[in-house]
Order: structure tokens, then C-alpha cells, then sequence
């Protein structure tokens, strides 16, 4: 098993502790020859004085992270609306949310390095995965590009800290854990969301505040794992944000994005499967969402190849449901480009299943 030396030194201290407790009651129980008695009061004095030693180390570890990456997070101002950046190479790529950028070209960015804002420029925005790269039009000294991790290595109850510009408090800092992985989430189109379905986000009790949009989420290798993109919302309390609930873009979904636009201009290969339709949800005699009604195909696209056609009323995508555009969004998410899938249909009075091998967007 691979252990990083920040990690091996943590779990070194955290032996030599056991080890130390385990001593205490060896000798307690007189398994020692020659060794007197230890009173319980005296391993509890010692347990009470591990526990500050142990926390200033955690928070040392915290102000190391917080001093290699948040010099790599940025503030990007796009007319009224305001988020956050990673510096992404040391050219003056800075890759952030597209709903961060909307239809701007120009932008004023701030950088750790200086109080005076610097310009940028829009490189390529692509909303399907709400990611964008926009550049600076000069390379201020002392910039420093962001180290990335990896997305396999993510783990439920990895420590993370979220870094950006929550309510433009620019360089601010939370701290949470990774909640869940793998999460299929659906953006809202309303102040200026992008609307699109997000899939394997991780999900993370790191606080996420509108600001932190295009910002790092960090382990303790100071290794950015994922970009905050949004935080869940509670329907109970009219749309309030559901505190400690916020997901974020995995790391390789960045990089497939970022590295493409900025060799490109633009996406090549996006990595999201698709059907290759337009569609609308349907509704029942009971004005229920049924279905999603095929309204046209792409020539040579996936479900043209599979025998689909406009007309066609999508009901199920493998054993999953499909009721409205958006769960089929959602269930596209979670596969890849090349997967054969069976999606089943209704046409007319009659139901078929059809052998699909999704395309990509």
C-alpha cells in the first residue's frame, strides 16, 4: 500500500501514541516484571495531554495545505456575478465553472500574488460540464500553478478543505470531509445556473457558498481532488441551501476539459454519453411526467443507428424509469461513451426495447 510522507508522518505519530497507550496498560497490568502500579488517573492525565499535541499537528498540517495551493486560487469578477479560479499551468490558464463566466469575454481577476486586479480573456466555455478556461493577458510574477490529484484515489472520509471566494470574501477557507462519490446531480438554469446534469461529482461537508463556484476543493497532499460547483438545496425551506452539502467536479473531469480547451480552443472529446435525440417530457391522463418524447434524432447518431425515431416515447433506460428529460439526463451521467445499453420504448400502442450503444456529446 502506498503511504505519501505527509501521510506515513501522520500515521508514525499516531503508532508511536498507540504504541505509547498500549505500554501504559502493560504496565498497568503488571505484565512488566519489576514494574509498580499505574493509577488509572495518571493514563487519563496522559490521554488528556495527547489530545492538544495531536490537534496542533492537524492544524499545522491544515496551515501547510492552506499555504502551497490558496496562492493558486484566484477571483474572477465577470461583470455583476463574481466566483472563483485555480491558476491552471503557468502560461495564465485559469480554469473555472462556466456558470462563473455566462456569456462574459472579458473578466477582472485578482490573484494572491497582488492587490490590483488583473484582465483575461475567454478561452472556451463548455457548458455541458460547466467548465471554462479563460487566460490572463499577462503573467504576473510569482504566479503559481495548482497540483492536481487523483480522482481514483478520493475516498469517503478523506479530510478536504474548500478554497475561494464565498460572498466575495476573497482566499477564504472551510474545512469538511468527502461525504460521497459518484454523485449524479442537476444544476438549476434559474440566476444564471447552467442547467445542465453533472455526473460523478463528489459530494463534500466543506461549506459551499455562492462565490466558492470555480474554486479548489483540496486534500492534504495539497493536491486539488475537485472544482465546488454548487450546493444542494432544501425544497423545505423554499430553495435555502442545505447546509454541508455541496458537490463538486472530480479532478478528471477537469483535466479532460481544461487540458483539450487549452490545446484545442475548444472540446473534442467530452467523455459524456449521449443518446443523440432532442426530447420533452410527457405527461399521462393524470398530467404526470410518463416519458420523454423523442422530437428529433441526429443523422448517424446513436439512437438513428438503434432503429429510434421522432415519435418514440422513452420510458425506461435499462432497469431505470425514465420520466422527465432530466432523469434521462441523469441516467446518461452515470454511463460512458461506447456502453451498449437497452432502452425501451413506446410507439404508438405498442412497446419495443432497442439495443442503443450510446454516443457522446
Amino acid at each position: 500500500m502506498y503511504v505519501s510522507p505527509r501521510t506515513g508522518r501522520r500515521a508514525l505519530r499516531l503508532l508511536l501514541s498507540a504504541s505509547a497507550g498500549l505500554c501504559a496498560i502493560a504496565v498497568a497490568g503488571g505484565c512488566t516484571p519489576g514494574a509498580g502500579p499505574v493509577s488509572a488517573p495518571s493514563t487519563r492525565a496522559g490521554a488528556r495531554a495527547a489530545a492538544p499535541v495531536a490537534a496542533s499537528e492537524l492544524e499545522d498540517d491544515y496551515r501547510e495545505v492552506i499555504a502551497n495551493v490558496l496562492p493558486s486560487v484566484v477571483q474572477i469578477e465577470a461583470g455583476r456575478s463574481l466566483g472563483s479560479g485555480i491558476v491552471y499551468d503557468d502560461k495564465g490558464h485559469l480554469v473555472t465553472n462556466a456558470h462563473v463566466v455566462g456569456d462574459g469575454r472579458r473578466f477582472r481577476v485578482t490573484v494572491a500574488t497582488g492587490e490590483q486586479p488583473l484582465t483575461a480573456t475567454l478561452v472556451s466555455s463548455f457548458p455541458e460540464q460547466d467548465l471554462a478556461v479563460i487566460k490572463l493577458d499577462s503573467i504576473p510574477p510569482g504566479l503559481r500553478a495548482a497540483r492536481f490529484g487523483d480522482s481514483s484515489a478520493v475516498a469517503v472520509g478523506q479530510i478536504v478543505l474548500a478554497m475561494g471566494s464565498p460572498l466575495g470574501l476573497s482566499s477564504s477557507v472551510t474545512q469538511g470531509i468527502v461525504s460521497a462519490v459518484g454523485r449524479t446531480v442537476s444544476a438549476s438554469s434559474e440566476g444564471g445556473g447552467i442547467g445542465a446534469t453533472l455526473g460523478n461529482m463528489v459530494q463534500t461537508s466543506a461549506a459551499i457558498n455562492p462565490g466558492n463556484s470555480g474554486g479548489a476543493l483540496v486534500n492534504l497532499n495539497s493536491e486539488i481532488i475537485g472544482i465546488p460547483t454548487l450546493a444542494a438545496s432544501d425544497p423545505g425551506l423554499e430553495g435555502s441551501p442545505a447546509p454541508g452539502i455541496g458537490f463538486a467536479i472530480p479532478v478528471s473531469m477537469v483535466r479532460t476539459v481544461a487540458d483539450q480547451i487549452v490545446k484545442y480552443g475548444e472540446v473534442r472529446r467530452s467523455g459524456r454519453a449521449a443518446l443523440g435525440i432532442t426530447g420533452r417530457t410527457v405527461l399521462d391522463h393524470s398530467y404526470r411526467p410518463s416519458g420523454v418524447a423523442v422530437v428529433s434524432v441526429t443523422r448517424g447518431g446513436a439512437a438513428e443507428q438503434a432503429g429510434m425515431r421522432a415519435g418514440d416515447i422513452i420510458t425506461k433506460v435499462g432497469n431505470t424509469e425514465i420520466t422527465t428529460i432530466t432523469s434521462l439526463a441523469e441516467v446518461l451521467a452515470s454511463r460512458s461513451p461506447g456502453e451498449k445499453v437497452r432502452v425501451t420504448v413506446e410507439r404508438g400502442a405498442a412497446e419495443r426495447t432497442v439495443e442503443v450503444t450510446l454516443g457522446e456529446i
